[in-house]
C-alpha cells in the first residue's frame, strides 16, 4: 500500500530510540561511534531490531547474520577502547550485495543455481569496505544475476519499494536501496551496467554513483577490461555516498584499468561548492531519444529552476549518443554470453526468459558486431570529453517512469511508447553508460501519488568529486532525500 513520506526532521508514528538512531546520516554515526558517544554494538544492535521489524514489509535483506555481526561489533568496540586507529567506516553496518562474493556467507546472485553457493574468498570491494571498519549484517536483494532494473528471484521473492510497498525499488541494486531508504543500513555498496545502481537509487528517494570505469576494481573479474559494469557508493545523503567512495576507490595491479587517487580522503572532505557560474546542460529526454512518462518530466523539469536559482548557467543541450543504443546492447549481450553462455547448455530450465534472451543475443554476435562496438564506444567516450569542454555538467532524468507495479516484470508503455523487452526502458541510464562518466543519481522530489523521482548529474569522465559536490549543493538547496517512508 502506498505510504507518506516524514517531512524532514520528523520522526515515524511511534517511533523508537533504535529507530532514531538507525534514521542518523552514516557520516554522523561515524563521528559519534568515533568520539565513544555511540558503541559499535548499540549501532549494530539498532539496526538488527530494526531489521527484524521492518525487513519483512520490504523483504531488502536476504541472509543475515546478527550474531557475527554483534560479535564484529564488540571487536571493534575493543578496538576503539585500545586506543587503536580506527577505520573512516568503524562500527557502521553494512550488508553487501548478494552479487559480492562474501566468505564464509552465501552469495546466491539471486539464481536457484548459487542458492546455497558459500565463497571462501571476499571481493577486493568487501575486503576494502570491511578494512575500512565497516561490519557485515548480511547481504541485500538483487534480481537473477544482476540482470535487469527489478529487483526479483525465484530464490527470494521480489524487493518492494518502502515508500509504496506494492511497487518496484528498482534494481538489480534494489535490496541496497530498499535497505538505505527503510533505514536498515546506513550505506551500501552497488553495481551499475545499464542503471542498475541509478534506477533504484531514484526509486527508493536515496543517492548512487556509477563510478568512471577504473575508480573502483571489481575483483575477481571474468574481464578485467570491462568497462560498462562499474562498482559504486549508496547512500541516504550525498556525503554519506561520498564517505564510501573514499574506501571503496583506489587502485589494484590485478586491474589494468584502474586508476590512480592520490588521497581517497579527499572525495570524504566537506562538499560544499559555490555553483555560481556552474554551465549545465539540461537533456529532458536525451535529445529526442528515450520517451518520459509526463509525471517523471514534470520533477526533473523543476530542477531546472533549483539550477538558476544556485546561480548556474542551464542550457537544453545533449552528448551526442548516436550509437550509444547499439554499443551498449552489444557489449552487454557479449558480456552475458561470456558469462553466462555454458549455464544454456546445462541449466536454461533454470534461468529466467529475460536472461535466456540476452545470452543468445549474445551467441548471434560476430567478429564485425564486437569491433563496431567498440568502436562506436571510442567515438562516443570522445565526444563525451569534448562536450564536457563546453558543459561543466549533464542533468537528465535517471528513470524514464517513477517506481512501476511490483507484479510487472518491466514496463511495457511509456507515454504511449512500447517498451518490448526488459531493457527497453532503462535507456536514459544505459545510454549514458557509454560515455565513461561519472553519473550521480539524487532524489528530485515525487510524483503527485508520492512515488519518489531521482535527478542523474554526469560529470566529465573522471570528476567523481566535482559531481558529488554538485549533488551536495542540490541535495541542500531541496531536502527531497530527508523525506522519509513511513512503514510497520
Amino acid at each position: 500500500m502506498p505510504v507518506r513520506p516524514v517531512e524532514p526532521g520528523a520522526s515515524e508514528p511511534g517511533a523508537s530510540e533504535a529507530d532514531a538512531l538507525c534514521a542518523l546520516d552514516a557520516v554522523e554515526l561515524a563521528a559519534r561511534i568515533r568520539r565513544r558517544e555511540l558503541s559499535a554494538r548499540e549501532v549494530v544492535a539498532a539496526h538488527l531490531d530494526r531489521i527484524e521489524r521492518v525487513n519483512p514489509a520490504v523483504n531488502a535483506l536476504v541472509t543475515l547474520d546478527g550474531e557475527g555481526a554483534l560479535k564484529a561489533a564488540a571487536a571493534a568496540d575493543e578496538r576503539a577502547a585500545s586506543g587503536a586507529e580506527l577505520g573512516p567506516l568503524h562500527g557502521l553496518p553494512i550488508a553487501f550485495k548478494d552479487t559480492h562474493l562474501t566468505r564464509g556467507m552465501r552469495t546466491t546472485h539471486g539464481s536457484p543455481l548459487f542458492a546455497d553457493h558459500v565463497p571462501d574468498e571476499d571481493e577486493l570491494l568487501v575486503q576494502r569496505i570491511e578494512s575500512a571498519g565497516a561490519i557485515r549484517i548480511g547481504k541485500t536483494n538483487v534480481p537473477e544475476f544482476a540482470a535487469g532494473s527489478h529487483t526479483f528471484n525465484t530464490v527470494f521473492g521480489a524487493t518492494l519499494n518502502p515508500y509504496d510497498t506494492t511497487r518496484s525499488a528498482g534494481g538489480s541494486s534494489g535490496g541496497a536501496a530498499a535497505a538505505l531508504a527503510a533505514r536498515l543500513v546506513p550505506i551500501a555498496d552497488g553495481s551499475d551496467m545499464g542503471g542498475s545502481l541509478r534506477n533504484p537509487a531514484s526509486f527508493c528517494n536515496v543517492v548512487g554513483l556509477r563510478t568512471t570505469p577504473g575508480r573502483v576494481p571489481s575483483l575477481p573479474s571474468g574481464d578485467v577490461w570491462e568497462t560498462l559494469a562499474v562498482a559504486g557508493p549508496m547512500g541516504r545523503t550525498v556525503a554519506d555516498t561520498a564517505l564510501l567512495l573514499s574506501v571503496m576507490a583506489g587502485p589494484d595491479p590485478r586491474s589494468p584499468l584502474s586508476l590512480e587517487v592520490p588521497d581517497p580522503a579527499a572525495y570524504r572532505a566537506p562538499l560544499e561548492r559555490d555553483l555560481t557560474g556552474l554551465r549545465v546542460a539540461y537533456a529532458p529526454d536525451l535529445g529526442g531519444r528515450v520517451p518520459v512518462d509526463p509525471e517523471v518530466r514534470a520533477v526533473v523539469a523543476q530542477q531546472v529552476g533549483v539550477f538558476e536559482e544556485l546561480g548556474c548557467i542551464v542550457v537544453e543541450d545533449c552528448p551526442d549518443l548516436d550509437g550509444a543504443e547499439s554499443a551498449f546492447r552489444t557489449l552487454r549481450a557479449q558480456s552475458f554470453r561470456q558469462g553466462f553462455g555454458p549455464l544454456l547448455d546445462t541449466s536454461r530450465d533454470a534461468l529466467k526468459p529475460s536472461l535466456v534472451w540476452n545470452i543468445e543475443e549474445g551467441l548471434k554476435l560476430t567478429g564485425d558486431d564486437l569491433a563496431r562496438a567498440r568502436a562506436e564506444l571510442t567515438r562516443l567516450h570522445l565526444a563525451a570529453v569534448a562536450f564536457f569542454e563546453r558543459y561543466d555538467v549533464l542533468i537528465a532524468p535517471v528513470s524514464q517512469v517513477a517506481p512501476f507495479d511490483a507484479e510487472s516484470e518491466y514496463p511495457t508503455l511509456i507515454d504511449g511508447k512500447p517498451q518490448h523487452t526488459y531493457l527497453d526502458w532503462m535507456r536514459s541510464a544505459y545510454l549514458l553508460s557509454t560515455l565513461g562518466a561519472p553519473a550521480l543519481s539524487v532524489p528530485a522530489g515525487f510524483t503527485p501519488s508520492g512515488l519518489p523521482v531521482g535527478l542523474q548529474i554526469v560529470g566529465p569522465p573522471r570528476a567523481e568529486r566535482a559531481v558529488l559536490e554538485i549533488g551536495a549543493a542540490h541535495e541542500a538547496a531541496t531536502g527531497h532525500g530527508r523525506h522519509a517512508p513511513t512503514l510497520p
